[in-house]
């Protein structure tokens, strides 16, 4: 783990823009449709290698390898988990598939309903309309994949000046939400199956030598899914889900995790997400150290204050986005360096540095913007640094002043 000892740091989220023809290979594996094995595992070696370079030209500290091999950020776990089938709804059977705007779709049902256009239509429509079903005791299967994502991303590194490299996995909690349990007896049970399963992945990532960022996304979002819940119903909820999590990362060092959470990312009214002040307290419960957390787009940002309450946990150091995917404008390094100044003044310079909202590569208009914004954001916090490492002034003796130096012939 790093911390901005001598300057604002910077970081993003995880996704990064995809070429389109890999992702048209990536794609056809995920969908089980004719692919060439050897063009896929040459063309992602190369993406990765290309991503490393972009990241750090736009001058990004803390990289990763853009989560190129996967198709979105949650299915890929469909490909390292058995243990489940994947079928439709049967008449009749229920509950309906979970959607991260449950919240607001009475409200804005004309937003929701137009088509299934952009997120709005994805948050809308549930994770999937074949839903998946855990039908036998999960395990970790995904052994060749991660070997690839490992091995790709230590030679994309190789020979590279990096302040640091990580990699994303998701958590129990998200998982379950679109992993429908038909075998264990229970929700503990069934949680604490993903977690022991996905065990092996944080594992396996940390003692590559890389940092681990646990991307948790429906902590905060899991709120919008139950709209029936009160927020002491809800507390219960997610702290079940994060005990589960911290039984997976049990032994691995606080310092060698990253949590993500943000409020599900879908370009929609986002009215009723659930305030970061009701659960903070429950995301520093994850033992990490650092914590990145939404905070650039206007239903959020207003949300720094928390920290004027609330204290990190020793050592620990907060990653507010202070770019983000919500709009395609590019972030004035000025507004950017303005935001890390009002939180390094909360949590201290030193524990504060630049993120994004979440993976800008899906969520803006062309991969062009997605790279601004992270140019944009390193030039930010060079301006933050300047502002929180004023250069200290030297007086010069005046001309004809004694200096206290003794004069003499040699």
């Amino acid at each position: 783990m790093i911390r901005s000892d001598k300057r604002i740091l910077t970081t993003h989220a995880g996704a990064l823009p995809r070429p389109e023809d890999l992702r048209a290979l990536i794609f056809a594996k995920a969908d089980r449709q004719p692919y060439d094995p050897a063009a896929l595992a040459a063309r992602l070696r190369q993406s990765v290698a290309e991503v490393v370079d972009k990241q750090l030209n736009a001058g990004v500290d803390s990289i990763n390898d853009g989560e190129l091999s996967k198709t979105n950020f949650t299915n890929y776990v469909r490909e390292r988990l058995s243990g489940f089938e994947t079928r439709l709804l049967k008449p009749g059977e229920g509950p309906p598939p979970l959607s991260i705007a449950s919240r607001e779709m009475k409200k804005f049902a004309g937003f929701f309903n137009r088509g299934g256009k952009g997120f709005g239509g994805f948050a809308g429509a549930g994770p999937s309309k074949p839903q998946v079903f855990c039908v036998s005791p999960l395990k970790y299967v995904g052994h060749q994949d991660l070997k690839s994502d490992l091995d790709n991303f230590r030679a994309a590194l190789a020979g590279k000046k990096v302040t640091e490299a990580y990699l994303p996995a998701n958590t129990p909690g998200t998982i379950e939400h679109w992993l429908r349990n038909d075998y264990y007896k229970n929700d503990e049970e069934f949680l604490y199956a993903i977690s022991e399963a996905m065990r092996e992945e944080y594992k396996a990532i940390v003692e590559a030598g890389f940092l681990l960022q646990i991307d948790d996304p429906d902590l905060p979002d899991g709120w919008q899914m139950y709209p029936d819940m009160s927020v002491k119903e809800y507390r219960k909820y997610a702290i079940l889900r994060v005990e589960a999590l911290n039984h997976a990362l049990r032994g691995i060092p606080r310092e060698k995790v990253r949590l993500h959470v943000c409020w599900g990312s879908f370009h929609g009214p986002h009215e009723n997400d659930i305030p970061l002040r009701d659960v903070i307290d429950i995301v520093l419960k994850v033992p990490a150290g650092s914590y990145s957390i939404e905070a650039s787009n206007p239903r959020h940002e207003h949300e720094w204050s928390v920290f004027k309450d609330v204290k990190l946990p020793a050592g620990a150091v907060l990653i507010p986005g202070v770019v983000g995917h919500c709009t395609d404008f590019i972030e004035h390094p000025q507004l950017i360096a303005e935001r890390l100044v009002r939180y390094a003044k909360l949590v201290g310079r030193e524990n504060v540095m630049a993120g994004t909202d979440c993976g800008l590569g899906p969520r803006v208009g062309h991969e062009s913007i997605a790279w601004a914004k992270l140019a944009a954001m390193a030039e930010g916090a060079r301006l933050a640094t300047k502002q929180l490492w004023p250069a200290r002034k030297t007086t010069k003796p005046k001309a004809g002043k004694k200096t206290g130096k003794r004069k003499g012939r040699r």
